[in-house]
């Protein structure tokens, strides 16, 4: 008997080390889980951080494809846009940007910096366009039906989408800093749907506000809910302006900054340095708020590269390469 009450003692013994082993297997893997939540969470702040301008620039752009359509139908062009981009990113992209960093990570240099320039492109042609008339939207046929020119605007905005996504799922995947294929796909898929979420929900509000506004200002029962809404409808077109001249000045900073440290990894960094120094000087002449003051004046002047390295782009390409194409096709 007192044999039996031993052999239970230790069965006992031993439960009670399995359990305390289980609780403390458990505790590492929830600190581990918690671990690779947050640097996953942090990695996709970071990343969604460094994609920045060309977000700002997706929401200032999009909003001009439901221009002169019904306004029952522009939530509804707003989700179609949306579908595709989330079908760009996480369909097209996504593995092939997975694929290039597994097998050819040395591309992704060359890459970011072609994205760069193409950014740069993009603001110095709206910077340029400031003195010229004319809107590529204006140029639509009159004749088509509003069920056509939906589907021409939704068509065209995925296929704008796609360049701006493939920016941003670059921008994003040089920037994170998790390992294993795995690890690294799931950061960028949440890059995708976070930024996605983030800028067709503020396109929807965008195009709704001044409707919102209308609303307010002819049935709102106080007079500050009426005087709040004329001020939205008046105050939408500034707006967009805004927005629209945020996200061109972000493009050319962005795309001027990853063009700049692409050249420095290939050992040009010599208006890189230049740069430093000037927002260096600039910091230490401020005294107070250095590190605010060299971050303006560096993405100044990155901006700045962006814009004159744009324009020689705009330049040859309209000089240059249209007219060859032009040519090839007669």
């Amino acid at each position: 008997m007192s044999g039996l009450l031993a052999l239970l003692d230790d069965v006992a013994a031993l439960a009670k080390l399995a359990a305390a082993n289980v609780d403390d297997i458990a505790g590492q893997a929830a600190k581990v889980g918690t671990k690779v939540a947050a640097s996953v969470l942090d990695d996709t702040a970071k990343a969604g951080a460094k994609a920045a301008g060309v977000v700002i620039d997706d929401t200032a752009v999009t909003p001009k494809y439901v221009h002169n359509l019904p306004a029952a139908r522009e939530l509804p062009i707003v989700w179609k846009i949306a579908r595709g981009s989330i079908f760009n990113k996480l369909v097209l992209l996504l593995p092939v940007a997975l694929l290039l960093d597994w097998l050819a990570p040395w591309l992704m240099t060359p890459l970011l910096m072609i994205g760069g320039a193409y950014l740069c492109y993009e603001g110095a042609e709206k910077v340029l366009h400031l003195f010229a008339a004319g809107d590529d939207l204006e140029e639509e046929p009159q004749t088509l039906d509003a069920a056509t020119l939906e589907e021409a605007r939704v068509a065209g905005a995925i296929k704008t989408d796609f360049v701006l996504s493939a920016e941003i799922m670059t921008i994003a995947l040089a920037a994170i800093e998790a390992e294993g294929l795995l690890a690294r796909g799931i950061v960028l898929a949440l890059v995708a749907i976070g930024i996605t979420v983030l800028v067709y929900g503020a396109v929807a509000i965008l195009v709704k506000a001044d409707d919102a506004g209308l609303v307010m200002a002819q049935a709102g029962r106080l007079r500050t809910t009426r005087a709040l809404g004329r001020g939205i409808v008046k105050g939408m077109p500034g707006v967009m302006t805004a927005i629209s001249t945020i996200g061109t000045a972000a493009m050319l900073w962005v795309g001027g900054s990853i063009v700049l440290h692409g050249l420095e990894a290939f050992g040009f960094g010599a208006v890189s340095h230049l740069i430093e120094g000037v927002a260096e000087r600039a910091a230490h002449i401020a005294g107070a708020g250095e590190e605010a003051i060299r971050w303006i004046v560096t993405a100044a002047l990155d901006g700045v590269f962006g814009l004159a390295l744009g324009t020689v782009l705009v330049l040859l390409v309209n000089r240059l390469v249209a007219p060859v194409l032009a040519a090839a096709r007669k």
